[in-house]
This record gives structure tokens, C-alpha cells and sequence, in this order.
């Protein structure tokens, strides 16, 4: 597969800045001892890159003053473990200690929601050790405002799932994953959106009220939505269909949209659900189908102009397609170096507006 960007077409695009970074689990054995974090154009060339000496792998977010927020992938060295800000020329501002997990969130309010794990007995799932999630919402000043374990929630999903998917779910959490029962891998606080205003209407519960939180239990091949504040699990979907998903988020026409891995199908694809009928309403797969496929880390976005932006992680291939599949942009990651392992877990599409403050400052 040629490397850097293969297809452009400017006039079907959502032109802008695209935000990744490589998998790097031990930083110091790159040539010069440091992980990479890269915001690149349209043309696949770096407009800037951070250098960091910690593990790197997740979600990066660019902050509207140019600075850098990201989650550390320190699983043999905890003492360097959190979510650190970063300046444009890499220095550390503000850093959290905690075992963070996977993703995070900003919120509207300035707080952080932050998904980390806890390894503890729940005998209500098992008599063995779990590793859990914990998710919690804190301040700049590091002050805890909300908590939530979702061990503690374990048997709402058996509420909400037929009864066919709930003990598909048990099993796999016997027979697969016994330590790692849940392997969340997203936080998504709602938006606005139509999803919600559809529920109002109605006279059935109200579960995609801008500022609730999907999730995405991995090893079970659920997602679902926690209200916040209470921490109840309002809705979930997903045995029997999705197959070891990513990112699940809600779109503002209220739809779901969600990376299928299809881990063990052996073909991927992009799901975009109508959670009140649970029909699956766009598709984007491969041609043939097991062209496109990534077992694990990936994710997709919808774009403004309704353009879908697609990580490939397993392949370092982020590709834009049009509603109808068309791929309009291109890209594979040139930036491989001895340390780096040669993955892309997320990526993210900013306009030139948005980067303006960033490219000011260098």
C-alpha cells in the first residue's frame, strides 16, 4: 500500500487540519527517544507535531487556544500514567494522575470526564479479580465532581437486553473474558440532538438528553448510554450485530455512529443506527468486504459536510468517503519509525478556523 495521501478531491472534501498519532508503548526506543503526535493537511504533510516521552496511543484533542490535550498509554510504568496539556512547543501545563483508559471528554463547563480502570472482585459478576470501568468527571483544579463504576451497573444491562443478548453476554464474559469482562473504550457526552427531541414528542422514556454518556463494552459488543447525573444505564444495543466495536457517538440528526471492527467476522464496516427503531440506516463496508478491516483500535466521524472520516487503525489508512462510499481523500500514515507500533488508534478532522490560534503561535 503506497504511503501519504493517493486521493484528493478538493471539491468533495471538508477541507482541513487531520489530527493523529502513532502507537508508541515504549517512546525511548524511537531514534530520538520520544513518541509523535502529528497534525497534518490535505496534503498529508505535518503543519506541526508534538514530541512526547511518555507511551502514546489514544484520543488527542487540540484545544481552541492551540494547546494539546492527551492520554498517556503507561501500562508498565503507572507512575507516568494520566492526561497531560501540552503547549504547541511540548511543554507540560497541566497534568492528572490516574490509570486513564482508552478516552475522555471536555466538557461545555471546562470540567474533564475521564474513563480509567480499577482491578477488584465483584462477586456479582464473578467469583474472579475484574478489571472495571471507573469514570470520573474532575476540574482544572483536580477536584471530583461526579463518579461512576460500571461494575456497579452490571445488571441494568440485563434489564435492557433481550434475553437472548443477555446471556450471549454472560457467556462471554465466562468463556473469553474473565478478568477484562467490559474493555469500555469510549466517552461520548450526547450533544443537541433529534434523537432527543424525537423522545419528547413521544410517550416512552427519554434516554439521548444532550449531556448523557455512551459507552462501549468491547468484550461483551454492547454500547449503550448513561444518564448523568443518576449513572443509570438507560439504553443498550449491540450482541448479535456489532463485533468488537469502537466509538460509538451520537450524531446530531440523533443517530448512532459506530466503527464495527468485526474482529473475529474478518471484515470491518460503519454502522449508523437509528437507536429508537434499531434499524441501521448508511453502511460503509469494503469491495470486497475483507479489504477493509481492522481487528481492533479504529474509529469513523461524521464530517459537516456529511462526509464520513474513517480510521483504519490497524492499517494506519484514514479515508474520507461521501454518503454514497465515493473515498475522496486518502492517506497512509508515511511516519513509521523503529519504537512506533505501526498502528493509529484515532484521528480528527479540525477546519482552518479552528486551527488558526495553533498555526499563529509556531
Amino acid at each position: 500500500m503506497s504511503t501519504g495521501v493517493t486521493i484528493h478531491d478538493p471539491n468533495a472534501t471538508d477541507e482541513g487540519y487531520t489530527l493523529l498519532c502513532e502507537t508508541y508503548q515504549f517512546p525511548e526506543e524511537a531514534p530520538d527517544g520520544t513518541g509523535k503526535i502529528y497534525l497534518i493537511d490535505m496534503d498529508g504533510e505535518p503543519v506541526h507535531e508534538w514530541r512526547v516521552d511518555t507511551a502514546v496511543q489514544s484520543f488527542c484533542t487540540l484545544l481552541p487556544n492551540g494547546n494539546l490535550l492527551y492520554p498517556t498509554r503507561d501500562r508498565s510504568d503507572l507512575s507516568r500514567a494520566g492526561l497531560r496539556e501540552l503547549t504547541p512547543d511540548g511543554e507540560v501545563v497541566w497534568s492528572y494522575h490516574c490509570r486513564i483508559d482508552h478516552d475522555y471528554a471536555v466538557l461545555e463547563n471546562g470540567n474533564l470526564l475521564l474513563h480509567t480502570i480499577s482491578d477488584y472482585m465483584v462477586p456479582e459478576i464473578s467469583p474472579e479479580l475484574k478489571r472495571n470501568s471507573y469514570v470520573l468527571e474532575i476540574d482544572r483544579e483536580k477536584e471530583i465532581h461526579w463518579e461512576w463504576r460500571g461494575d456497579e451497573h452490571f445488571e441494568e444491562l440485563g434489564d435492557l437486553l433481550p434475553a437472548e443478548d443477555w446471556a450471549y453476554v454472560r457467556d462471554r464474559i465466562e468463556s473469553e473474558f474473565p478478568f477484562d469482562w467490559a474493555h469500555n473504550n469510549t466517552l461520548q457526552v450526547i450533544p443537541e440532538n433529534e434523537t432527543y427531541r424525537r423522545e419528547l414528542e413521544g410517550d416512552g422514556p427519554v434516554r439521548f438528553e444532550p449531556g448523557n454518556i455512551v459507552f462501549s463494552y468491547r468484550s461483551v459488543d454492547v454500547i449503550g448510554v448513561i444518564d448523568y447525573p443518576s449513572g443509570e444505564i438507560v439504553w443498550a444495543w449491540g450482541p448479535g450485530e456489532l463485533d468488537g466495536q469502537h466509538l460509538p457517538h451520537v450524531l446530531e440528526n440523533g443517530n448512532v455512529l459506530v466503527f464495527d471492527n468485526g474482529t473475529e467476522r474478518g471484515y470491518s464496516r460503519v454502522l449508523e443506527l437509528d437507536p429508537l427503531t434499531e434499524e441501521i440506516v448508511w453502511e460503509y463496508t469494503g469491495s470486497p468486504k475483507e479489504e477493509f478491516f481492522s481487528k481492533y483500535i479504529s474509529g469513523a466521524r461524521r464530517l459537516p459536510n456529511g462526509n464520513t472520516l474513517i480510521c483504519e487503525g490497524g492499517k494506519t489508512h484514514l479515508f474520507e468517503v461521501t454518503p454514497d462510499g465515493e473515498v475522496v481523500w486518502d492517506f497512509v500514515s508515511p511516519f513509521g519509525e523503529s519504537g512506533s507500533m505501526g498502528t493509529i488508534y484515532r484521528c480528527q478532522r479540525y477546519s482552518p478556523e479552528y486551527v488558526e490560534p495553533l498555526l499563529e503561535s509556531l
